[in-house]
C-alpha cells in the first residue's frame, strides 16, 4: 500500500488528484489491475466528477445546500457536524480499474478530493491489486 499526502488550500474546495494518482501508478509500474483509494479522514471525501470550469464551485454550493438546519449534538463543535455529514455522503473510498499504468476513466471523469474542513494535509492510501 502506498500513501500520498495532499495539501488543501481552502476551507471548502475540490481538488483534482487524477494526475497525482496516475503518476504513482506509473512510478510503481502498476500496469493492469485495480486500485482502491481511501482517505483516512472524516471531513473530506473522494469520488469522480466532471470539472468543467466553474463546476468545482457548483459542487461546493450544492453540497452546502444539503446540510440540514437543525440543532446538532456533536460534542467537539456542533457547527462542524455539517463537514462530517458531507464527507459521509461523498464517502472515503473509490475503486478504479487500471490499464497501462493509468486509471480507466470516462472522457470527463476526474478523480477528486472534496475538502469540507480545510486547509489541511490529507492522507490518501492507494492499494493496488494486480490482475492475474
Amino acid at each position: 500500500m502506498q500513501q500520498l499526502k495532499i495539501k488543501t488550500n481552502k476551507n471548502k474546495e475540490v481538488i483534482d488528484i487524477t494526475g497525482i494518482v496516475n503518476d504513482l501508478l506509473m512510478k510503481n509500474s502498476y500496469h493492469n489491475g485495480h486500485c482502491y483509494l481511501f482517505l483516512t479522514h472524516t471531513t473530506c471525501g473522494i469520488t469522480t466528477a466532471d470539472l468543467d470550469p466553474g463546476t468545482d464551485q457548483d459542487y461546493i454550493n450544492a453540497f452546502m445546500e444539503l446540510i440540514p438546519k437543525i440543532q446538532y449534538n456533536h460534542p467537539h463543535d456542533p457547527a462542524h457536524f455539517g463537514d462530517h455529514f458531507l464527507a459521509s455522503i461523498v464517502g472515503p473510498g473509490l475503486y478504479v480499474p487500471v490499464q497501462n499504468a493509468s486509471m480507466v476513466l470516462g472522457s470527463y471523469q476526474k478523480v477528486v478530493l472534496f475538502e469540507f474542513s480545510g486547509p489541511r494535509e490529507r492522507t490518501l492510501l492507494v492499494n493496488y491489486i494486480k490482475e492475474p
